[in-house]
C-alpha cells in the first residue's frame, strides 16, 4: 500500500470521527459545562455547535441558593440540537424527568416503594411529583376507606406502590392503599398472633352497622355481631353502643388467615338460659313486656336476656286470622303462661288467651245442647253460614241444616250478610273451639211428623197431586208429606201400568217398600200392595191349584172384605 492511499484512509477515519462526536444528540440526556450565568439562566455548552440556556429554576434549590458556578457539570436533556435562534434547547427538568423514569423503572420492576409528594387534585383523582416524573393516584386509592378531606395529605412526602407504568406515553399510576393495605396487614399479623380464643379484651367503638359493631383493639378490628352484644333481643346496637365508647369485650373466635376477629359481649355474663326449665315452670303465669311483634306472633322479655313468643294461635280465643298488632302493642304490659321451655333451643312458647276467659266454655255452660239463640250472619260460604254470638263466639250453620225440604244451596239464597236470624245448638265443642248451629231445628221435621208410626210394609191412603210419564206424585192423607211412584210401581199388571188413568186428586193406596229416617226417604208401591193382597187372599180361601181362578178367589176375598 502506498504512502498517499495510507493517508487517505487515516483521513476519512478522521472524518468519521468527527461526524460522530458532532452527531446530534436530540432526546438523550448529556453532559455539559456551565460557561456562563445570565440574570436568572445558566448558559451551558454540550459539546455542539452553540451553547443553550436553562432557567435556573429548573436546577431547584442549586439554582435558587447560587450554588451553581461557572465551570458547573450539569446534566441536561437535549430537546433539539439548534432552533430557529441558532441555540441548542436544552432542558434540566427533563433530564430529571428522565432520571426519575430510570430510577422508578428499576423500583417498579422490584416491587419496591417510592416517595413523592401529591400536589393538585385532577378528575378522578390527583397527581403526584415521584421527584421529576408526575403520577396519577386515583382517588379509589388514597386509603383504605373513602375520606372527604384530603387537604392534610397534601404536599407531604409520604410513600407510594407504583400499579402501573408506561413510558411511551408517559404514563404512571401508583397508589397509597396499596401501602397502607400492606403496612396494616403487618400490623395485623402482629397483633393476631398475640389473641387467643377466650381472652378478654378492652377495644373502642369505631363503627356501627344495622348488623353489629366494629371494634378497634388497638390497630385491628373485631367485629361484635349485635346477637353477642347481649343476651336479651337487641333489635340494633346503637340502642347499647355509642362510637368512641370504650368497652370489654371477650375474644370468640380467630381466623389466622383472613384475619377475622369475632367479638362477645354477653359472653362476660352468665347465661340466664341455664336454669330456665326451673326457673319457668309449665303452666305457671307471669307478667312480661311486648318487645317485638311479628306476623306470626309478639316476643315477650320475661326478664333481662329471657324472651318467649306468643305464637299467633296463642292469643286470643276468637280472633282468628288477626295480625298480632292489632291484639298486642309494643312495650306493653301482659301476663302470659309457660306452655314450652326448651333450654337447647333456647326457646319458651308462651300463651296469652290461656291467663284470659274462655268465652268457649262459658258459652257451653250458658247455652246447652238445644238453646235457642240469636245472632248476626257474619258471613256466607259455600257449606253454609257463620252466625255472630255473644263474646265473640261465632257459630255455624251448615247447609243441611238450614230447611228441612229444601236443598241447602236452594235455602241458602234466602240469607244475607247482616241479617239477623235465629237457630238452635245443636253442638259445643270446647277443645275445637266450635259451635254448630241448626235453622231448620226451630220448628218439627215434617218428614218426622208425616211417618209416625210408620214402618216398611205400611200401608197409606195417598191423594195423586201430579202425573207424569213416569209415574205419579202423591200426597199422604195426614201431612205434607209427599212421595213419587214410578210407573213400573202403578200396578202388577203391566197393562195397567199407565199414569194416564190416574187423575190429580184420585185417592189412591200404596204400601211402604222402603222407609228411612236419617235419608228421609220414603218409597210407595200400589205394585207391591196388589202383590200382598194376592198373596194374603191366596192363604185365606186356598191355592189357584183347586181350579178357583184368580177372579173367583178374589171376588170372594173382596166378599168377605165388604160382609165384614
Amino acid at each position: 500500500m502506498t504512502d498517499t492511499a495510507v493517508a487517505q484512509e487515516d483521513f476519512e477515519k478522521l472524518l468519521f470521527e468527527s461526524f460522530e462526536v458532532n452527531e446530534p444528540a436530540e432526546g438523550n440526556v448529556v453532559k455539559g459545562k456551565i460557561v456562563a450565568i445570565e440574570k436568572d439562566l445558566a448558559v451551558i455548552d454540550v459539546g455542539l455547535k452553540t451553547e443553550g440556556r436553562v432557567p435556573l429554576k429548573e436546577f431547584g434549590a442549586a439554582g435558587r441558593d447560587g450554588s451553581l458556578q461557572v465551570g458547573s457539570e450539569v446534566e441536561v436533556y437535549v430537546d433539539r440540537v439548534e432552533n430557529a435562534m441558532g441555540e441548542a434547547v436544552l432542558s434540566r427538568e427533563k433530564a430529571r424527568r428522565e432520571e426519575s423514569w430510570v430510577r422508578l423503572e428499576e423500583l417498579f420492576n422490584k416491587n419496591e416503594r417510592v416517595e413523592g409528594i401529591i400536589f393538585n387534585q385532577v378528575k378522578g383523582g390527583f397527581t403526584v411529583d415521584l421527584d421529576g416524573a408526575t403520577a396519577f393516584l386515583p382517588r379509589s386509592q388514597v386509603d383504605i376507606r373513602p375520606i372527604r378531606d384530603i387537604a392534610p395529605l397534601m404536599n407531604v412526602p409520604q410513600p407510594f406502590q407504583i400499579l402501573k407504568m408506561d413510558k411511551r406515553r408517559g404514563n404512571i399510576v401508583v397508589s397509597r392503599r396499596a401501602v397502607l393495605e400492606e403496612s396494616r396487614a403487618e400490623q395485623r399479623s402482629e397483633i393476631v398472633g398475640k389473641l387467643e380464643e377466650g381472652q378478654v379484651v378492652e377495644g373502642v367503638v369505631k363503627n356501627i352497622t344495622d348488623y353489629g359493631a366494629f371494634v378497634d383493639l388497638g390497630g385491628i378490628d373485631g367485629l361484635l355481631h349485635v346477637t353477642d352484644i347481649a343476651w336479651r333481643r337487641v333489635n340494633h346496637p346503637s340502642e347499647v353502643l355509642s362510637i368512641g365508647e370504650t368497652i370489654k369485650v371477650q375474644i370468640i373466635r380467630v381466623n389466622m388467615e383472613s384475619h377475622r376477629i369475632s367479638l362477645g359481649m354477653k359472653q362476660l355474663e352468665a347465661d340466664p338460659w341455664e336454669t330456665i326449665d326451673q326457673k319457668y315452670p309449665l303452666n305457671s303465669r307471669f307478667t312480661g313486656r311486648i318487645t317485638n311483634i311479628t306476623d306470626y306472633g309478639a316476643f315477650v322479655e320475661l326478664e333481662p336476656g329471657i324472651e318467649g313468643l306468643i305464637h299467633v294461635s296463642e292469643m286470643s280465643w276468637t280472633k282468628k286470622n288477626v295480625h298480632p298488632g292489632k291484639i298486642v302493642s309494643t312495650s306493653q304490659e301482659v301476663e302470659v303462661k309457660i306452655l314450652e321451655v326448651d333450654p337447647e333451643k333456647r326457646r319458651i312458647s308462651l300463651g296469652l288467651k290461656q291467663c284470659l276467659d274462655n268465652p268457649w266454655e262459658a258459652f257451653a255452660a250458658k247455652y246447652p245442647q238445644g238453646t235457642e239463640v240469636e245472632g248476626e250472619v257474619k258471613n256466607k260460604t259455600e257449606f253454609g253460614l257463620f252466625i255472630g254470638l255473644e263474646d265473640d263466639v261465632d257459630g255455624m250453620v251448615h247447609l243441611s241444616d238450614l230447611d228441612w225440604n229444601r236443598q241447602g244451596e236452594e235455602a241458602l239464597e234466602d240469607y244475607n250478610r247482616g241479617d239477623v236470624v235465629k237457630a238452635v245448638v245443636l253442638d259445643v265443642d270446647v277443645d275445637k273451639e266450635r259451635v254448630s248451629l241448626g235453622i231448620k231445628q226451630l220448628s218439627n221435621d215434617p218428614f218426622t211428623e208425616a211417618t209416625d208410626g210408620m214402618r216398611k210394609g205400611s200401608i197409606v191412603t195417598c191423594t195423586v197431586t201430579q202425573v207424569n210419564d213416569g209415574g205419579i206424585e202423591v200426597q199422604l192423607a195426614d201431612g205434607d208429606m209427599t212421595a213419587f211412584i214410578k210407573r213400573s210401581d202403578l200396578s202388577r199388571d203391566r197393562s195397567e201400568q199407565r199414569p194416564e188413568r190416574f187423575a190429580v186428586g184420585d185417592k189412591v193406596d200404596a204400601r211402604v217398600v222402603q222407609f228411612d229416617r236419617k235419608t228421609r226417604r220414603l218409597t210407595l208401591s200400589i205394585k207391591a200392595l196388589e202383590i200382598a193382597e194376592e198373596k194374603e187372599a191366596v192363604a185365606q180361601y186356598g191355592s189357584t191349584d183347586s181350579g178357583a181362578s184368580l177372579g173367583d178367589i178374589l171376588g170372594a176375598a173382596l166378599k168377605q172384605n165388604k160382609d165384614d
